[in-house]
């Protein structure tokens, strides 16, 4: 049985190649310092404190005293809210103004004398004297109603009923039209220094006016004289009674500052809660205030200590986030931008935060731990998303505004559940199962706090939707960051990977038209070491990807390789060995050319390089022996390398020998072709061309028997059908 070991490896020995020193571990602690102090900015409040805070439905387990007097304040929409009703209460100021009536009657009179005038000056021409008489009023008449006010038995009753009306009524207040129209109940008419409160409804209105004086009108069957009438009752009403808002505003504003903005005052050793009592919302707003008065009392005694406690307890847990990635990742660690990418998303997470934090109710279902676990979970691995979701969690719930509240449970499942979801991203439409699932994550935490808190069904539908609503803006705006997360750090995602397999791209159109014999046994490898690296759980797409550009440099002189030549020509038979294996050892140089030109990501520029590590070109080396007397450069000889350096590499380079090696079999039954995979793998192993592969000797038998597997299903006997039904034999021959 194959003994479980890991194969010596110096990569892994001497990680990093040159470990920094006790100045860059200090760099990146002082990344974390400065996290700890944005973090007290954001939360300012003390995250360490004395006084729990139940949620409402929650029974207390300990008695609860208040140490000191305190008040529960009313939140802004609360106090505007209250005030906003007793205002309504408040009844609207008018004004009586005896005033209007005498300049009602003295105009009144003075166009009447003005039209009596007119109309006795000229006889002859009493209705254009009226007309020029009644336009220096401003007021145009026709030709009908200036004839009309030239008879003197008509104008005569006229005016006087404009008098009676006026004297009648308007001495009794009268408002313009539309000033109660949104007035209710009672109002305050203020006449002579004193108020008297009466009904709105029993105040006339210049509408009510026109109706009554309908009833004293003269000549009500005249069109003429009831048109003219109506104008110049209009024309010379003056509103009585007006609005005072000046004094209304001043007793509204009075009313709104008797308001008091406390809802409740706490007494000093009053009781709160009592153990094993049912907390309800007024003792829930209680508990919150005493934990922001507490907070604010030590911060007026103990500033400074108050602000370095917090700060320390934050870089504690901050501090917490490099641990994995020095402990499973420290090629993440060592990479400067790799940590900056974390602290980004680390600062992301606390501003959201903060921002949700001055929302009342507290919303802990937007907390965006799950964008910070997609983004880290896609750049470098399940296990240290779900590590760094946990201490993020923790971090935020540990703050003082969101203690007491649900926050460490919801987005502790929703964070680790974004982290475990994001996995091999093959499809697009995988966005819509990481939404699905982490919304489905969201809404099950919902359930469960809703159900233990005997919480609405309203409650419950609203915290579920703020979950799924912040499942579907992380996954959304991960998506956006990942290209530039990818681009800063250097590393590739799966979705940078599935952009490369597109076998459509123009330098793999350019490998298949210019190098068909390299083209198809790229895809061959890509075939066998996809298959190999998913059996022992390595990155099958990576593997299948690399493996697609890893011979890439042969475009540039494809004839000189086996694989593209035509049978019988050759053109290394006319070249010296020397000359033979520097073109084909410099197809890994030209390769990186490509690369560069291509701008091929950096982890696919690794299956160039790597894939021969510092194998012999043998062939050559023993023909040039056969030819040289004099010693050779063995260098000259040999791939420039380096070794493999990780599992899909090394993956990649068995299945190049193995696949080039198993085409010379003229009869590929399996047994031979185990033969043959055994001896090239035994072969790498001794050139020591695996040393700095993280291969265990288990995980290389698994590639061996996947290796097997698929080249034994690409082999497989055919059947001959019968040359007479125009089959091919193995004895074909065209004609």
């Amino acid at each position: 049985m194959p003994v479980e070991g890991r194969i010596t490896s110096r990569a892994l020995v001497n990680w990093p190649p040159n470990r920094p020193t006790l100045v860059a571990h200090a760099a990146r602690l002082g990344i974390a310092l400065l996290l700890a102090v944005l973090t007290y900015v954001l939360f300012p409040a003390s995250p360490a404190i004395d006084f729990p805070i139940y949620e409402v439905g929650s029974v207390a387990s300990d008695n609860v005293i208040a140490p000191f007097a305190f008040k529960v304040m009313k939140t802004p929409a609360e106090l505007a809210q209250e005030q906003a009703q007793v205002v309504a209460g408040v009844e609207p100021v008018f004004q009586f103004l005896p005033a209007a009536l005498d300049s009602s009657r003295a105009a009144l009179d003075g166009f009447n004398a003005a039209v009596t005038q007119a109309a006795a000056t000229n006889p002859q021409l009493a209705t254009a004297s009226v007309q020029r008489a009644a336009e220096s009023w401003g007021i145009p008449l026709t030709a009908g109603q200036a004839a009309y006010l030239a008879m003197p038995r008509k104008r005569g009753p006229l005016f006087l009923s404009l008098h009676r009306v006026f004297d009648r009524w308007l001495s009794e207040g009268v408002a313009s039209a539309g000033t109660l129209d949104s007035v209710r109940g009672e109002i305050v008419i203020r006449s002579g220094g004193e108020d008297h409160r009466v009904s709105s409804d029993s105040v006339l209105t210049f509408n009510m006016l026109v109706s009554r004086a309908r009833l004293v009108h003269p000549d009500p069957g005249s069109a003429t004289g009831d048109s003219l009438y109506m104008r110049l009752l209009a024309t010379f009403f003056h509103p009585t009674i007006v609005p005072d808002r000046a004094t209304t505003e001043l007793r509204r504003e009075d009313v709104r500052r008797s308001i008091p903005a406390a809802k409740y005052s706490v007494q000093a050793g009053e009781k709160i809660i009592g153990a094993n009592e049912v907390v309800g919302r007024e003792q829930n707003e209680k508990l919150r205030a005493l934990h922001d008065a507490a907070d604010q009392y030590r911060g007026s005694q103990r500033g400074a200590r108050r602000i370095v406690g917090s700060i320390v307890f934050n870089f504690l847990l901050i501090a917490l986030l490099g641990v994995p990635f020095l402990v499973f990742r420290a090629d993440v660690y060592y990479r400067l931008r790799s940590l900056m990418t974390v602290a980004v998303l680390t600062a992301v997470v606390l501003a959201v935060g903060a921002i949700i934090a001055y929302v009342r109710p507290v919303i802990p279902e937007l907390v965006p731990v799950a964008l910070a676990a997609v983004v880290l979970s896609a750049l470098f691995g399940r296990r240290i998303s779900m590590i760094s979701a946990m201490v993020l969690t923790t971090l935020v719930a540990g703050q003082s505004v969101f203690r007491g509240t649900n926050a460490l449970f919801i987005n502790l499942v929703g964070g680790a559940v974004a982290a475990l979801t994001v996995g091999e991203i093959r499809r697009r439409n995988q966005f819509y199962q990481w939404i699905v699932t982490i919304g489905g994550a969201y809404l099950a935490t919902a359930v469960a706090i809703g159900l233990t808190l005997d919480l609405s069904s309203r409650a419950i539908l609203a915290s579920a939707g703020f979950g799924v609503l912040n499942a579907l803006g992380c996954v959304l705006l991960a998506v956006l960051l990942l290209p530039m997360a990818e681009a800063f750090t250097g590393i590739e995602t799966d979705l940078t990977l599935l952009e490369w397999s597109d076998l459509n791209r123009p330098l793999m159109q350019r490998l298949s038209l210019e190098a068909p014999g390299t083209y198809a046994h790229t895809i061959a490898i890509a075939n066998l070491a996809e298959a190999a690296c998913r059996a022992i759980g390595a990155n099958a797409l990576l593997a299948r990807v690399g493996a697609y550009y890893h011979d890439i440099g042969k475009i540039a002189k494809p004839q000189y390789f086996v694989e593209n030549q035509s049978k019988g020509r050759n053109p290394h038979d006319a070249l010296r060995p020397d000359a033979s294996a520097h073109i084909i050892r410099n197809h890994v140089h030209e390769g990186l050319e490509l690369a560069a030109e291509y701008k091929l990501p950096r982890a696919l520029r690794a299956f160039i390089t790597e894939h021969h590590g510092t194998g012999t070109i043998s062939y050559f080396l023993d023909k040039a022996k056969q030819n040289e007397s004099s010693p050779l450069d063995a260098r000259e000889y040999a791939y420039p390398g380096p070794l493999p350096q990780s599992a899909e590499t090394a993956v990649v380079m068995l299945a190049d020998g193995i696949e080039a090696a198993t085409r010379v079999l003229h009869e590929p039954t399996p047994d031979r072709i185990r033969d043959v995979i055994d001896h090239i793998v035994k072969q790498r192993v001794e050139q020591g061309q695996l040393v700095d592969a993280p291969l265990t000797l288990r995980q290389i038998e698994t590639i061996k028997d996947e290796f097997t597997r698929v080249l034994v299903g690409m082999y497989h006997n055919r059947i001959e059908y019968p040359a007479a039904s125009g089959g091919v034999t193995s004895e074909f021959a065209s004609t």
